[in-house]
């Protein structure tokens, strides 16, 4: 598989986009006239420059309104495309993007257009040119694949072929199957985009909205299958337009891009095993299990207070590393680890962070699998020295620069607890019920949520949700769940646009911190609030209010409602079942736990709530300087 971007895809200057396409791992690039116009080199020079990134100009594009135009501008249009096949051959590409006409002079008919694309085919033979044809969502007259496909047929011209584009045929709901019927070797080039489902027009919706394939909800997949099922076998190119990808940096883009490219081929082969797809034989995405652990880095009084809350909540302090300033809390199946090195990546962390959860150990069907597609997909890996005793367990790098490490039980990572922590003291009866961890809450700026949910469900078996406006009240964040089909992993990614909102303040605080907060989940709710409660847990307080309109909103019984207000338990609802929930007073600059119970098969995380919640956490973190009263 030959993989390929156009340049205006992402970010920067022409060399800044290189670089970092380059860099991502991309074979070439699709480039568009305005990159190489605004380069101050001649087209020679930057074919060459381009070359010398290792990448090869598969694609040169645009050339619009070329065809069914009267005289003279037909004349004038042949002229154009002359100069452009120069310009083509200075840079050194053999491939060039005609779209649709939109011209509001153009004459229809596929006859006429088909003549002159025969007539430009014998001019692009004399260049060793290829014209790819392109059928816009918006062209005048031409704006479906199949026409297009019918003007290329009639031309009947070895140097004349089809363009099909994502965009184009899933934005307007053409079947993408019906790719299927065209010769592969009349398909010149391939382009992908994908894009959320919004109502509006097709140009405008084109031009700001289209994201990487995974990142929308476009049937990318389904037309990747038809393109393979051609025998097409030419580069496979992203074409992205996308305002706030504009503002993006543009190596994040390219990783995400390569990404996006790298697991939907890996799916066209899965779904398609009897197609010839030449792309790399990665592991398929991996099973997650749970959540294995959460390590905190911490020292001195941060962590001994830190140490006091987990009491509080009825974790036991089970055992401490063999060789670290390292200790194991635990409780039901949740492990909580509080790092006080003074060296290493948790030392690092919080050097740049304060206390703050540093690592997350996720429960894989397969540690090495995941590791290889990780890698294969572009992650990052971590490692650092291995000390005696201790195992190695891979890991990749996160959100914010946090690290995740992945644990199976087939390779005996699972091991790791007995392997290197000794006990302390023998187990103590002061469990609150707490059983496992319900969800982690990843907290990062709004314009990198879409490259994060990639990151996911590129990985693993996780879907996502749709996005959810949570108000803050100074602001929105927004808020997207991604959960694994058996409901053992949730993640939800929370973006921040200000740093007047609690998440926006807790990413300027920390310097970017990834987690903010990690939710705990109990069978009785009631029961577990009334223990920790009587070990002084200190709860976030919610107004007498909140509890009016609560009872106003559900049918709830008196005993019931009296017993939410009494520890500070919020509510919510839906067709599915019910949600219970309540929180810990924020600490060292805006973390916080949660603690809930789901009734039934409620599926949301009580959005309801979130802007009494923050109203509270906001009264508990004063701004600086603010004295309490």
């Amino acid at each position: 598989m030959k993989t390929s971007i156009a340049t205006v895809s992402i970010s920067g200057s022409l060399r800044e986009k290189l670089t970092a396409i380059a860099k991502a791992g991309f074979d070439g690039i699709e480039i568009f006239e305005q990159d190489f116009i605004a380069d101050t080199g001649s087209p020679r020079e930057i074919g060459q420059m381009i070359r010398d990134h290792g990448l090869e100009i598969t694609l040169f594009q645009p050339f619009r309104d070329f065809e069914g135009l009267p005289e003279p501008l037909r004349a004038k249009a042949f002229d154009r495309a002359k100069y452009k096949f120069d310009t083509m051959a200075e840079l050194g590409t053999d491939r060039i993007l005609v779209c649709s006409s939109c011209h509001p002079q153009s004459l229809g008919g596929i006859d006429r257009a088909a003549d002159d694309f025969a007539a430009l085919g014998e001019i692009a033979a004399q260049y060793d040119i290829f014209v790819g044809y392109e059928a816009l969502a918006w062209g005048k007259h031409v704006n479906d694949h199949r026409d297009a496909w019918e003007v290329v047929r009639r031309a009947d011209h070895p140097n004349i072929g089809l363009i099909v584009d994502s965009f184009h045929t899933l934005s307007r709901k053409i079947d993408p199957n019906t790719i299927r019927r065209i010769p592969g070797d009349k398909i010149f080039f391939v382009q992908l985009a994908d894009a959320p489902l919004i109502d509006m027009d097709l140009l405008y919706w084109s031009r700001h909205f289209r994201n990487m394939p995974g990142e929308g909800d476009l049937p990318v997949l389904d037309f990747m299958r038809a393109v393979t099922a051609t025998g097409y076998q030419g580069p496979i190119s992203l074409e992205i337009f996308n305002d706030q990808f504009r503002g993006g940096r543009p190596e994040t883009l390219a990783v995400d891009g390569y990404r996006s490219l790298v697991a939907l081929m890996d799916d066209v082969r899965l779904a398609e095993p009897a197609l010839k797809v030449d792309t790399p034989n990665i592991p398929a995405r991996v099973r997650l299990e749970g959540v294995e652990f959460i390590e905190f880095a911490t020292r001195g009084e941060e962590a001994k207070a830190l140490a006091r809350t987990l009491q509080s909540m009825g974790f036991v302090h089970e055992g401490d590393h063999i060789s670290k300033k390292v200790a194991l809390w635990r409780q039901g199946d949740i492990r909580i680890i509080l790092n006080q090195e003074t060296t290493g990546f948790a030392s690092s962390a919080y050097t740049m962070h304060g206390t703050t959860i540093c690592d997350l150990g996720l429960q894989v069907s397969s540690a090495k699998d995941t590791t290889e597609r990780a890698l294969a997909l572009g992650a990052t890996p971590f490692n650092q020295p291995v000390g005696p005793g201790e195992m190695e367990i891979p890991a990749i790098r996160s959100v914010g620069g946090s690290l995740i490490h992945f644990i199976d039980e087939q390779s005996g990572l699972s091991d790791v607890w007995s392997v290197e922590f000794r006990p302390v003291s023998e187990p103590k009866d002061s469990d609150c019920g707490l059983e496992q961890v319900d969800h982690v809450a990843e907290t990062m700026n709004y314009d990198e949520m879409l490259s994060w949910a990639l990151f996911y469900t590129t990985l693993f078996q996780i879907s996502r949700s749709p996005m959810v406006d949570v108000v803050d009240p100074d602001g929105l964040v927004r808020s997207q769940a991604l959960q694994t089909p058996d409901e053992a992993v949730r993640i939800t990614l929370n973006g921040a646009e200000t740093h007047r909102t609690l998440a926006g303040s807790f990413l300027a605080d920390s310097f970017g911190g990834a987690v903010q907060h990690v939710a705990f989940s109990t069978p009785d709710i009631f029961e577990t609030a009334t223990q920790m409660a009587a070990n002084g847990f200190q709860r976030l307080e919610m107004t007498g209010n909140y509890y009016a309109d609560v009872a106003a909103r559900f049918s709830l019984d008196a005993d019931v409602l009296e017993k939410m207000r009494a520890f500070d338990i919020l509510y919510d609802e839906d067709e599915s079942g019910a949600f219970f929930q309540f929180y810990s007073q924020p600490f060292n600059g805006g973390l916080f736990f949660e603690i809930v119970q789901r009734v039934d098969a409620y599926q949301g995380y009580g959005a309801p709530n979130a802007p009494f919640r923050i109203a509270a956490q906001k009264r508990k973190l004063r701004t600086k300087g603010v004295p309490s009263k």
